[in-house]
């Protein structure tokens, strides 16, 4: 009983010894890790509203085909943005509030402005990335992939809204936004329910569109209460911060952007296979993002505000021990998830997708894919990690290169792995590249430390 006692003492002494930063990051991760799982509930639901409803046919082909091409550009930047406006963020805070009300109204305008160009952008082009795009798909998917496009074009200028509002509440450790995440998926799994005047396809369209309307102006109006400066416009660049935004945005942008094509290379390999073969990589890599957004999510939201203050303090290699022992944290719990999703797999499946038009065979098909997603999720889990250290230290151009070299492997592991595994092929050619990225940043993180001031400069 006494050796119980010191014991406990001694666990009780070490908990306490905890450093501060862990305990946020931890208690963080663990508020996110809650939201996370709201919302991915309700992707699931509204996954399994689609799937009772259309099945695997050229229906959902066009909707995941479009929503793929209508989101690309818009996804690219954010997730640049992303890295790069929560640091920037962090300063901002110290500065004068006339300072920051100029930075954000002009944050926020240059969002819609860049939203609208991409809009228009897509809507010239797309004709000729559809032709390139489809590959063996017939007509009739086409021809619906055509029609959905006008409908679902605002998205862009939306996600770009989403972003910097989301980015105002995470800079003050405020994750709200990822609990509204779910609201997309919520108006969508309404709309399939319920619609039943014309086309079917019209519930996927409208209700896409409108759910990310309803984030954009929850997360507008709640950014605005909590650093207490309303939304506004501003035509100008006036703010001191865009100098030193540029030149992080502009390089990481760079690797994103090539980064960025992997997903369209994916459906691209995967359309010359035949119709059904985009719907099935579809419904698996949504449930992939379950168990991706459970873990890797919260912790690279929960991380990056924390790494940017502690860098902010002048104090790099407290923050890089951080980081790494974060990570390989990430990676433990992320095999030992593997294992227990690998078990399960076949009745998750079932349990999501297996009614209606969906039938067992698509649910074996699925679940099949989904085995093969899950080589990625240790790899993925700890780089995100790493990803939110070399952002708060401002090391992009480190970033950009991987990010290069990911596509590279990628667009290779590809072309070798469609051939011999069909569609399995690209999801065992992402954990590849997880796995070649988790190498990488390791070794950045681990050859030094950088001053983000001096780097985004």
């Amino acid at each position: 009983m006494t050796a119980l006692k010191y014991q406990l003492a001694g666990w009780r002494t070490r908990l306490l010894q905890i450093h501060p930063d862990h305990v946020r990051i931890a208690r963080s991760a663990i508020r996110l890790s809650l939201f996370v799982l709201i919302g991915k509930c309700a992707g699931a639901f509204k996954e399994m509203a689609i799937a009772y409803r259309f099945g695997v046919n050229h229906v959902v082909d066009a909707y995941q085909l479009t929503v793929t091409l209508v989101s690309w550009l818009p996804v690219t930047l954010v997730a640049v943005l992303s890295s790069v406006l929560i640091p920037a963020l962090v300063d901002l805070r110290r500065q004068p509030k006339e300072e920051q009300k100029l930075f954000l109204g002009e944050l926020e305008t240059m969002a819609i402005a860049v939203g609208f160009v991409f809009a228009i952008v897509l809507w010239v082009c797309w004709p000729f990335v559809l032709h390139f795009m489809a590959g063996r798909l017939s007509d009739e998917t086409r021809e619906l992939s055509g029609k959905m496009m006008f409908g679902m074009a605002p998205i862009g200028i939306l996600m770009l809204t989403i972003c910097v509002h989301a980015a105002r509440l995470q800079a003050r450790e405020r994750h709200v936004n990822t609990l509204l995440e779910c609201v997309p998926a919520l108006v969508l799994l309404c709309f399939v329910l319920l619609w039943t005047n014309g086309r079917a396809s019209a519930a996927l369209i409208w209700g896409t569109t409108l759910g990310f309307l309803v984030q954009a102006v929850v997360l507008a109006v709640l950014s605005s209460k909590a650093d207490h400066i309303p939304l506004s416009i501003r035509f100008s660049l006036r703010a001191p911060q865009w100098k030193r935004m540029y030149g992080a945005i502009g390089v990481f942008m760079i690797g994103q952007f090539i980064m960025s094509f992997s997903a369209p290379l994916d459906q691209y390999f995967v359309a010359g296979l035949g119709d059904g073969s985009i719907a099935a990589l579809g419904y698996a890599n949504r449930v992939l993002a379950l168990i991706l957004g459970m873990g890797a999510l919260a912790i690279s939201r929960a991380t990056l505000p924390v790494l940017s203050e502690v860098l902010s303090t002048g104090d790099p290699h407290r923050a890089r021990r951080t980081a790494l022992m974060w990570s390989l944290l990430m990676l433990g719990i992320g095999a030992v998830a593997v294992v227990f999703a690998w078990l399960l797999m076949p009745l998750a499946v079932r349990l999501l997708f297996q009614h209606g038009a969906f039938s067992a065979e698509n649910t074996a098909t699925v679940a099949n894919l989904c085995r093969w997603g899950l080589v990625q999720v240790p790899f993925y889990f700890a780089v995100l990690v790493l990803v939110q250290l070399l952002a708060s230290q401002g090391r992009y151009t480190a970033m950009a290169v991987v990010a290069a070299l990911n596509f590279v492997i990628k667009a290779l592991c590809n072309y070798l792995f469609v051939k011999w595994f069909d569609v399995a092929g690209v999801l065992l050619s992402t954990g590849v590249v997880s796995a070649w990225a988790l190498g990488c940043y390791l070794y950045l993180a681990m050859s030094g430390t950088s001053n983000k001031k001096a780097t985004t400069q």
